[in-house]
């Protein structure tokens, strides 16, 4: 499974460390004392004329609602608590400055990356994915060709003409990893962004796999 997902992604890690890394994330997802609440809302920012970016530091003044979207159960309660939990271990090993998991969810708005469970910053609920979005949006990127993104200096990374959306101005360093169901298909993300550069070691990157290999059993339906 870990060499798969290696070799799907392009990234260049060494599998026997991805391995640890499941274990340690199995450990704290088997201790009960870890586990977090689901968040069904949360705050956004506003997002600036026609939609293509968000506006920082202004907040909407209705929070984003997840139940418009998921329905609400025990199942998609549970889903979201464990997925809430995976968060909350990535922020606790890497301490990264903003961590999130979006799923690919079909809306009245067609296919969205929708944000599930997150730590940091108030951000971007949901994500279109569609060619034009993708010229600015290495979320969409990551999601529709399904190979990751590791960018350890945001400015050089930009200033090279690559596709970035700038929720948080401090952010320096980002990963976003695309998620596989069983039959391979992309099925979302994860997101981690730092205030510093060269954040994405390949011990962290590792990490950041196993989270990967692990969140897709927890998406809910």
């Amino acid at each position: 499974m870990v060499s798969l997902y290696l070799s799907r992604t392009g990234l260049s890690v060494d599998p026997q460390t991805v391995e640890l890394a499941l274990g340690k994330l199995d450990e704290f997802l088997n201790d009960e004392r870890n586990a977090h609440d689901a968040i069904w809302s949360y705050l956004i920012p506003e997002l600036g004329e026609g939609g293509a970016c968000s506006l920082f530091g202004h907040l909407q003044d209705e929070p984003f609602q997840l139940s418009s979207f998921l329905a609400y159960n025990d199942q998609s309660n549970g889903a979201l608590s464990r997925l809430q939990s995976i968060v909350a271990f990535v922020k606790q090993v890497t301490d990264v400055d903003w961590f999130g998991i979006y799923q690919t969810r079909q809306t009245a708005q067609g296919q969205q990356l929708l944000k599930l469970a997150y730590c940091g910053a108030p951000s971007r609920p949901l994500f279109p994915i569609n060619e034009q979005f993708a010229a600015t949006s290495n979320n969409v990127q990551v999601v529709m060709s399904a190979q990751a993104r590791v960018i350890n200096d945001v400015q050089e990374y930009v200033a090279g003409g690559g596709e970035y959306y700038t929720c948080d101005p401090k952010v320096q360093s980002e990963s976003c990893l695309p998620l596989f169901d069983s039959t391979n298909n992309c099925i979302g993300i994860i997101d981690a962004e730092v205030f510093s550069k060269d954040f994405f070691t390949p011990n962290v990157l590792a990490l950041l796999i196993a989270v990967c290999i692990k969140i897709p059993r927890y998406l809910p339906e």
